[in-house]
C-alpha cells in the first residue's frame, strides 16, 4: 500500500509549499473573499437560469402557487427587514428586465421603478464617459492662444470662426478652424447693436405666421444608442407640423421630410435652422 511521505498533504503537495503559495496575509484573505463573492454571484445567476428553464416546462398551477408563496415572503420581508442591499449584478438584472419584460413596473417590489430608470441613466452616462476618453490626437492648445481667440471674438462681434482663424494664422499661430470654433462656442457675444436686435424681434413679431423652424434633439435608448428626432414647428401657432426619427441623419433624409411636411404650395416663406451640415 502506498503511503503518503512525511510532510506531504492529502493531494501529494508539500504542506509548507501550499502555505507559502496561499499565505495568510490580508492581501490573500482579500483575494479569497473576492473569489468567494464571484463564485456566489455566478451561483445566483445559474440558479436564475435554471429556474427560468424549469418554469417553461412546469405546470401553470404549480407556477401560480410558487408566485403566491414568493410574494407572501416578500411582503413579510418588507415588514420586518430594512432597506435591502442592492449590488451591481442586481442593478444589471433589473435594467435587463425593463427591456425584456413590458410589465416590470407593476411587478417590481424590491426597488422603485424610478430607481431602475436612474440606474439606466447612470449607465448611459458611464458609457458615454468611456466612449469620450481621449485617445491621443492633436496636442493641447496653449492657454494664451485661447485667451487671444476669446479676446478677438469679444472685441469683434461680427467676426466668425473663419475670420478669427485667418487672423490667428497671420499672427503665426498654427491652430485649426475647428479649434477656434470650439473656443468661441462658450462666449456670449452681443448679436449686433440694440437697433439691430430690436429689428430682429420686430421681424419675428410681424412675420410669425410665415416663419417655421426645424432642429434635431437626441434621445438615448436602453442599449446606449442615440436616436435623432427631427421636428419642424410653426412660430405663429406654436404647432409641431412634422416629426421624424432616424439613427443617421443626412441632408437627403431632411429634404425628404421637408417635402412630406410641406406638400405642394404649403411651404413657409421663412425657414429658420442652425448651421448643421444636414440643413445645407
Amino acid at each position: 500500500m502506498w503511503r503518503t511521505p512525511r510532510g506531504l498533504g492529502p493531494c501529494g503537495h508539500f504542506e509548507g509549499t501550499r502555505r507559502k503559495e496561499w499565505g495568510s496575509g490580508p492581501a490573500t484573505m482579500a483575494r479569497r473573499d473576492a473569489l468567494t463573492r464571484r463564485c456566489r454571484g455566478l451561483g445566483e445567476l445559474l440558479d436564475l437560469v435554471v429556474a427560468a428553464l424549469g418554469g417553461m416546462v412546469r405546470a401553470r398551477a404549480s407556477l401560480t402557487l410558487e408566485l403566491v408563496v414568493l410574494r407572501q415572503q416578500i411582503a413579510v420581508l418588507q415588514r420586518t427587514a430594512g432597506r435591502p442591499a442592492i449590488r451591481n449584478r442586481d442593478r444589471w438584472f433589473w435594467i435587463a428586465m425593463c427591456r425584456w419584460w413590458p410589465d416590470w413596473r407593476q411587478r417590481v417590489q424590491v426597488v422603485a421603478p424610478a430607481t431602475v430608470v436612474r440606474w439606466h441613466r447612470a449607465g448611459f452616462r458611464a458609457s458615454w464617459r468611456w466612449r469620450s476618453k481621449p485617445k491621443g490626437g492633436r496636442p493641447m492648445v496653449h492657454g494664451s492662444i485661447r485667451q487671444l481667440t476669446r479676446r478677438m471674438a469679444l472685441e469683434n462681434p461680427t467676426w466668425g470662426a473663419p475670420r478669427v482663424h485667418a487672423e490667428l494664422m497671420k499672427l503665426g499661430f498654427d491652430v485649426s478652424e475647428r479649434t477656434v470654433s470650439r473656443t468661441m462656442s462658450g462666449l456670449r457675444k452681443p448679436s449686433g447693436t440694440p437697433r439691430q436686435r430690436q429689428a430682429w424681434r420686430a421681424f419675428l413679431k410681424n412675420h410669425a405666421p410665415d416663419v417655421c423652424a426645424m432642429d434635431f434633439l437626441v434621445v438615448p435608448t436602453l442599449t446606449f444608442r442615440s436616436l435623432f428626432v427631427w421636428f419642424v414647428i410653426e412660430h405663429g401657432s406654436r404647432r409641431v407640423i412634422d416629426v421624424g426619427v432616424t439613427e443617421q441623419p443626412t441632408a437627403r433624409w431632411v429634404a425628404n421630410k421637408l417635402r412630406q411636411a410641406f406638400p405642394w404650395e404649403s411651404a413657409p416663406k421663412y425657414l429658420v435652422c442652425d448651421n448643421d451640415p444636414v440643413f445645407k
